[in-house]
């Protein structure tokens, strides 16, 4: 289920008795319970109606007794159990769950992995309530992903700002939602949000990071490419050559992948590599500049420095140095 279906419901007051909130990315799982504590009841029910309790710390009788008791003042009572993937009981909850009491919402957040969906409890929570399973979205999701929550929030935002947005905070939602909500706080909502607002605001270089070192390798931009090298070896908290590996190598592999396509056109390559349509654009231009015998040893050159980078067959030489010498040989 959508999780804006989940939240039209629970801001129309229609809500289920039990709660299953499951799953790696822990963004939906937080604005679903975040919801349902602010439309179950008034804030001045809170006191005597709503109990958060956290996994580690709960115990099963006293977790049942809350869930069982009956509102005071007020329609209903709330139940939160945060951190649920420390509750060692958790299975004994389906009891409770056979038969949940009318008046109270239950909800379980089970957070950072997925629960067994074969477990009775599972089963019966979804009987009698909703379960929600809240997957983590894959890297090449994240930039359509970041253009349509700023065009939600009132924005938009060209693809090289929301390309350095993903390639410097990864794939955790939260951690985005935070960085973006700052913008919207800084930013007069209309305004197309690009590179210069995410390195004023935000603290990302326009010009040095993974994706401008990539763009520069593509390009056989040695003097670009060196500068860029230059400067996280002189700012090691800026990339380190571990972030630079995988997505230099996410890079070389799409462009074998694109040299053995039929359909060579972008809207194709988009399609194929699953990628935004700026970026297959960018990846067919650099096709050009490196052939498949080139592609099949740079892979190899970035398995070496990976193990180097792990102290493996290199017992001096710095990070830095050994970047360099990386790119170097990734390029001629």
């Amino acid at each position: 289920m959508d999780h804006k279906l989940v939240l039209k419901d629970i801001a129309a007051g229609k809500f289920e008795k039990i709660y299953f909130l499951h799953g790696e990315e822990a963004y939906y799982i937080d604005i679903i319970t975040n919801a349902i504590v602010k439309h179950a009841m008034d804030e001045s029910e809170r006191d005597f109606n709503q109990t958060i309790l956290y996994g580690k710390d709960a115990e099963i009788l006293s977790l049942i007794s809350e869930a069982k008791s009956f509102p005071m003042m007020g329609a209903r009572r709330l139940v939160v159990l945060k951190e649920a993937q420390d509750f060692k009981a958790i299975d004994e909850l389906e009891k409770y769950f056979e038969q949940p009491v009318d008046s109270t919402i239950f909800v379980v957040n089970y957070k950072y992995k997925t629960f067994d969906s074969r477990k009775k409890v599972m089963k019966t929570a979804a009987k009698n309530g909703l379960v929600f399973k809240s997957d983590k979205l894959r890297d090449y999701q994240i930039v359509d992903w970041i253009t349509k929550y700023v065009k939600d929030v009132g924005y938009t935002i060209t693809p090289k700002a929301a390309m350095l947005l993903a390639e410097f905070l990864g794939t955790d939602l939260s951690k985005i939602t935070n960085e973006l909500d700052k913008l919207e706080l800084l930013i007069e909502k209309g305004t197309t949000i690009n590179d210069i607002h995410v390195e004023e605001n935000i603290g990302i270089s326009k010009d040095y990071n993974v994706f401008e070192l990539q763009n520069a390798i593509a390009a056989r931009d040695v003097p670009k490419a060196f500068r860029i090298v230059d400067y996280f070896a002189h700012n090691p908290k800026a990339v380190s050559i571990q972030q630079a590996i995988p997505s230099l190598f996410s890079f070389f592999s799409r462009l074998m992948a694109i040299h053995f396509m039929k359909n060579k056109s972008r809207e194709s390559v988009a399609a194929q590599l699953k990628v935004h349509p700026y970026v297959a654009g960018e990846l067919t231009g650099a096709t050009k500049v490196y052939n498949p015998k080139k592609l099949a040893a740079n892979i190899a050159v970035l398995h070496e420095y990976d193990l180097k980078s792990k102290g493996i067959e290199n017992s001096s030489t710095s990070e830095g140095e050994l970047m360099k010498e990386m790119i170097y040989r990734l390029m001629h």
